[in-house]
C-alpha cells in the first residue's frame, strides 16, 4: 500500500483522481491533547477493487503539503465520499476554509435508505460489502511514526469498502427516487456556520437549571472567556476548567483572588496566573453588565399547551410513515417535534421538504381533524374524515 510523504506525489494523484466520478475520503486525529483536531492521516481511494487506486497521505511529512488534495476538493466534477463527515470537514474547514463539495456521506445516505439511525461504518461494511473489519487499531495514537502495518491496513479499509458502500447507496437512491433527500440533508454538513464556533455562543452549550438574568450573564462571559483562551492556546476547554466549574463561579461570583481560592471545582492551575485574572474579569463583565443586555433564557416551549391525545396520535402516525418510508422516525422527527405540533407549534423541521411529503402534511390534517387514524392487518392507516 502507497503512503504518500510529498506533495507532487499527491498532486499526481488528485490529478489521476480527477478523471473518476468520485473519491472517498477519510481521515486520523487526535483532539484530546488539543482545541482544534491534529490531523494524522488522509486516507483516499479512487473506484477499484482492494488496494487497487488507495493511498494513504501523511500531513505530517514536513515534505508535503496538502494543496492539491484541497483543489481535488473544489472539482465539481468528481463527488467527495466520507461516512459520518462532520468531524473530517471541521478540520479541512479550520484547516483551510472548504468543504468539500459534491459531498456525499454514506452515513445520511444509509438512514434515507432504511439502515436506521446513524448507522456505523462497520455495519455497512458487513451488510453491503460482505466484509468484516479488523478494529484493533481503532484506539492508537496516530500522531507517531512510522505506522505499523495494522495500522496502515486499518486506515485503508475505511476507503477502499467506502466505494461498495457508496455504489450500493447510490443506486439505491436513485431507484426510490430520493438523492434530492439526500442532498437536502447535505445542508447542515456544507454550511460554514456549522463549523464556526464564536466565543460569545459558547455559553448555550453549557447545561444548567438556573435562568436568572444576571446568573446567565456571568455564566456568558465565563464560557466566553473559557473558549477564547482555548481557542487561541489550542488547548482543550475542559482543560482550562470544566462546565461544573463554570456554573459554579457563576453561582458563587468571586471577585477577589480569595473568593476565587475557594472555589471547590477549580483546577488549581486555573486559580493563578491568566486563567484567575480572566475568570474575575469576566465576573465583573458580567455582574456589570446592563438589565437589558442580559441573557433571556427560551421561556417559549415551557408555555405550550400540548394536547397529549394528539401527541401520542402524531407518534402513532410518525411509526406508520416511518415504516412506510423505511426509515428511522427520528430521521423524520424528533419526539419534541411532536410535542410541539400538538400545541399548535409550526415551525418545525418535519413541515418542510422531504419530511412533509413523507408525514407532515398528513400530521397537519391529523392536528386539523382532517383524518383519522385506523388498523387494517397489521398496519396503520389514514383515514379521510371530509
Amino acid at each position: 500500500m502507497q503512503t504518500i510523504t510529498r506533495t507532487d506525489e499527491l498532486a499526481a494523484f488528485c490529478a489521476e483522481a480527477k478523471s473518476h466520478p468520485y473519491v472517498t475520503v477519510d481521515t486520523e486525529f487526535l483532539r484530546e491533547r488539543t482545541y482544534y483536531s491534529q490531523l494524522c492521516l488522509v486516507q483516499l481511494a479512487m473506484p477499484g477493487e482492494g488496494d487497487e487506486g488507495a493511498v494513504l497521505v501523511d500531513p505530517l511529512s514536513e515534505e508535503l503539503s496538502l494543496e492539491p488534495l484541497y483543489d481535488l476538493f473544489r472539482d465539481e466534477n468528481v463527488v467527495k465520499v466520507f461516512h459520518a463527515a462532520r468531524q473530517d470537514l471541521e478540520i479541512f474547514f479550520v484547516d483551510a476554509g472548504l468543504i468539500p463539495a459534491p459531498l456525499f456521506d454514506t452515513q445520511v445516505a444509509a438512514m434515507v435508505c432504511g439502515f436506521g439511525e446513524q448507522v456505523g461504518y462497520e455495519t455497512l461494511v458487513r451488510r453491503i460489502a460482505r466484509e468484516n473489519l479488523d478494529k484493533s487499531s481503532r484506539f492508537t495514537d496516530w500522531s507517531r511514526r512510522p505506522l505499523t502495518e495494522a495500522q496502515k491496513k486499518y486506515a485503508l479499509a475505511d476507503v477502499t469498502h467506502l466505494r461498495k458502500i457508496y455504489e450500493y447507496l447510490s443506486a439505491q437512491l436513485k431507484k426510490d427516487g430520493r438523492a434530492a433527500w439526500v442532498a437536502e440533508e447535505m445542508g447542515i454538513l456544507t454550511n460554514p456556520e456549522t463549523y464556526i464556533v464564536r466565543p460569545e455562543d459558547a455559553w448555550q452549550r453549557v447545561r444548567t437549571r438556573t435562568n436568572s438574568g444576571r446568573f446567565l450573564g456571568v455564566l456568558r462571559e465565563l464560557a466566553k472567556f473559557r473558549e477564547s483562551y482555548a481557542q487561541t492556546r489550542n488547548v482543550p476547554r475542559n482543560r482550562v476548567y470544566k462546565d461544573d466549574a463554570l456554573v459554579e463561579l457563576a453561582s458563587t461570583k468571586p471577585q477577589t483572588p480569595q473568593d476565587l481560592s475557594r472555589a471547590r471545582l477549580l483546577l488549581r492551575e486555573a486559580r493563578k496566573g491568566e486563567i484567575a485574572e480572566g475568570i474575575l474579569a469576566a465576573v465583573k463583565a458580567g455582574l456589570d453588565c446592563p438589565d437589558a443586555d442580559l441573557p433571556k433564557p427560551d421561556k417559549s416551549k415551557e408555555k405550550l399547551q400540548v394536547n397529549p391525545a394528539l401527541a401520542d396520535m402524531l407518534r402513532v402516525l410518525l411509526k406508520a410513515k416511518s415504516d412506510t418510508a423505511g426509515v428511522a422516525p427520528k430521521l423524520i422527527a424528533a419526539t419534541s417535534e411532536l410535542d410541539e405540533l400538538a400545541a399548535g407549534q409550526r415551525d418545525v423541521p418535519s413541515l418542510s421538504g422531504w419530511r412533509r411529503d413523507v408525514f407532515g402534511a398528513d400530521a397537519i390534517r391529523l392536528c386539523e381533524g382532517k383524518i383519522g387514524l385506523a388498523t387494517k392487518g397489521q398496519k396503520v392507516i389514514t383515514v379521510d374524515l371530509g
